[in-house]
């Protein structure tokens, strides 16, 4: 048999609360055509038939639940109906049972009913299998990865449903919980938008622990990597200028700075903006011809900035520097004053890292999607210890 034809209107789904999701079909209509064949000793006969199979009604209630951190989806009720059935024999000796068919009609029809339900079941029990198959911990880059259990039940009510989940980022190389804990936040109810979804600062800031602990929050800087329109350049030479006693011990050499986060960098939201507080040290040393290195002294840098993000296309966004701070944390060549370095530092972060930063988050960043499915109409809202994005999904291939 094969199914040629199929006729149905939309499915209503409906939202059950403290259960899950109804499902109702109705005025389903099929068309089948396919092959008969008879044996009789050695009589053999056979042919082909159209069967119709008008107004069937489907009904299909489903749970939603936690299902150790996953969703879990299972059949809590179904009831299925066939309103008619049609069937038409062709070829062989079909002429002669022909005038028998409205006979059994009925016996076809309930055939067809009796295995709608099993069908169904059977479907989301595969459905069930596949999600209890998606990962809860998914690798992150060579450095961290993404816990995402859920924390409780899907809370179902008459418009929506609602799924709890611990977002939390881990280091690869040596998971730990942060030094901080996660605040519960409501999502406001946007009763025009399909689908919203709301991160805390706890999330975003679990992820820059996990990059902490792995080590990731540093760089070596030399001097080939500083622009070269630069004013200042690292060598003792130049820095001299600032730190004096550089041109006597060690003259005329390259330099190379160890720049690493000292704490957890710290995001927070409130009404429209995110700060971000960036706690770090910056380690000098002077490299010696062999390439040995010699270290000179530590500055203590202690940074904040605040910026906003929207949504275009893209997801966008811009920062300024609010305060960037220089102290003199240790030195093996003495105190000096970091007054002028500090200004310096502000020169740099405004001329060539703000900029930087700013033109890839004008460029913007695509906004993530479910496999077939676009979101479109979304808006982005930075509240009070989190952000949330309001958006409708669409059907890539069929713009609904």
């Amino acid at each position: 048999m094969r199914v040629v034809q199929c006729s149905m209107p939309d499915p209503s789904l409906v939202f059950v609360e403290g259960t899950g999701v109804s499902v109702e079909v109705s005025q389903l209509t099929l068309a089948i055509n396919g092959n008969w064949a008879t044996q009789f000793g050695i009589i053999h006969d056979g042919g082909s038939f159209d069967l119709a199979v008008y107004n069937i009604h489907i009904y299909t209630l489903l749970q939603l639940a936690d299902d150790a951190g996953r969703l879990s989806i299972t059949t809590v009720q179904c009831s299925a109906n066939v309103g008619d059935v049609n069937i038409q024999f062709h070829g062989g000796a079909s002429i002669f049972f022909k005038p028998f068919i409205s006979a059994f009609s009925g016996q076809i029809s309930e055939m067809i009913r009796e295995k709608i339900c099993p069908a169904i079941q059977q479907a989301i029990i595969g459905l069930e299998t596949t999600l209890q198959e998606i990962p809860v911990n998914i690798p992150v880059g060579q450095y961290i990865s993404l816990s995402i259990p859920l924390t409780s039940s899907p809370a179902v009510t008459e418009q929506s449903f609602e799924l709890d989940i611990k977002g939390e980022f881990y280091s690869r190389s040596s998971p730990s919980e942060p030094p901080f804990s996660a605040s519960v936040f409501d999502v406001p109810y946007a009763e025009n938008y399909m689908l919203s979804v709301a991160a805390s600062e706890f999330l975003v800031n679990s992820a820059a622990y996990a990059f902490l602990s792995s080590g990731a929050l540093q760089i070596n800087i030399t001097d080939d990597m500083i622009p070269k329109i630069s004013p200042i350049h690292l060598n003792t030479s130049q820095f001299g200028a600032f730190v004096p006693q550089l041109r006597t011990l060690y003259p005329n050499m390259e330099m190379q700075v160890l720049l690493y986060a000292s704490e957890t960098p710290l995001f927070s939201f409130s009404s429209g903006v995110i700060d971000i507080h960036v706690p770090a040290a910056a380690k000098f040393s002077a490299v010696k011809p062999d390439g040995t290195l010699v270290p000179l002294f530590r500055l203590d840098v202690d940074g904040s900035f605040s910026g906003s993000a929207r949504i275009d296309q893209n997801l966008t966004g811009a920062f300024q520097l609010k305060n960037l701070t220089l102290t003199l944390g240790s030195s093996e060549i003495g105190d000096f004053k970091t007054d002028t370095l500090e200004q310096m530092a502000v020169m740099a972060v405004k001329m060539f890292v703000l900029p930087k930063l700013d033109a890839a988050l004008k460029a913007g960043f695509p906004l993530p999607t479910l496999k077939g499915f676009s979101l479109i109409n979304s808006q982005l809202l930075i509240k009070n210890g989190f952000v949330a994005i309001f958006t409708d999904v669409q059907d890539s291939l069929t713009g609904l």
